[in-house]
């Protein structure tokens, strides 16, 4: 199984991932570190080729070395072009979730298939103009969604509340399923993802930046976890 934590998805409880994009990544290791102390439940790492996206990070080297530094759950956001061909670098560096975006692959279910046989978890992302619909045939055969709340490619920019009738419409569809948000998520915009019926929580500069990080996941945590449990009381 790839990864230090093996498989950490499938209960659809409140997981909060900081994005490390915003953190300090000349001090990678000690950022991860610091960032799991603070209380968060995996590390969100953004993969960017310049092609899917208009901006790099790193690959699966750095990933790699930072494995030997971390046992924490890596979910790796895959903002490539052809993500079939990072698939076996990103288990080799024993990644544990590999989301890819329904736009970068012309073979879904292949790609989907490949993680699972690199013995990765998989998710699959979709940027804001790609309607939800795309997705409802694959949700059986993966671990998440990530519904984008921003435009992939840049941290720091606004949460798009338009975007949470995706969540609201995925959620009532697959009541178990595992729904990520990312962009923009903070203590000012929690309450609307959470009672949309996210429950994975990207949050890269609120967490990171913040003076005091493990409040700020306390406080997504608590808001989280309030919408689950007023969820499961109505059902």
């Amino acid at each position: 199984m790839a990864g230090a934590e093996g498989g950490m998805l499938g209960s659809c409880s409140c997981k909060i991932g900081p994005s490390i994009l915003n953190a300090d990544l000349s001090n990678l290791a000690s950022e991860a570190r610091r960032l799991m102390d603070c209380g968060a439940d995996y590390l969100h790492l953004d993969v960017m080729d310049g092609h899917f996206v208009p901006n790099m990070t790193f690959g699966h080297p750095v990933v790699k070395s930072l494995r030997q530094h971390s046992d924490a759950f890596f979910d790796m956001h895959m903002m490539v072009n052809r993500p079939e061909q990072w698939i076996e670098g990103m288990s080799d560096a024993r990644a544990n979730l590999f989301t890819f975006h329904i736009e970068a692959t012309d073979d879904v279910k292949g790609c989907i298939r490949k993680v699972k046989e690199a013995g990765m978890q998989v998710g699959i992302g979709l940027k804001p103009k790609t309607p939800v619909e795309v997705v409802f045939p694959y949700v059986e055969d993966v671990d998440m969604v990530l519904v984008m709340t921003v435009e992939p490619g840049f941290g720091g920019q606004k949460f798009m509340a338009d975007m949470m009738p995706k969540v609201q419409a995925l959620r009532a569809k697959y009541k178990s399923l595992d729904i990520e948000v990312d962009g923009g998520v903070g203590p000012s915009t929690i309450d609307l993802a959470a009672e949309a019926g996210a429950n994975m929580i990207v949050s890269g500069t609120a967490v990171v930046r913040s003076d005091n990080p493990r409040d700020v996941i306390g406080q997504l945590r608590g808001k989280v976890d309030e919408a689950i449990q007023k969820a499961n009381l109505e059902r």
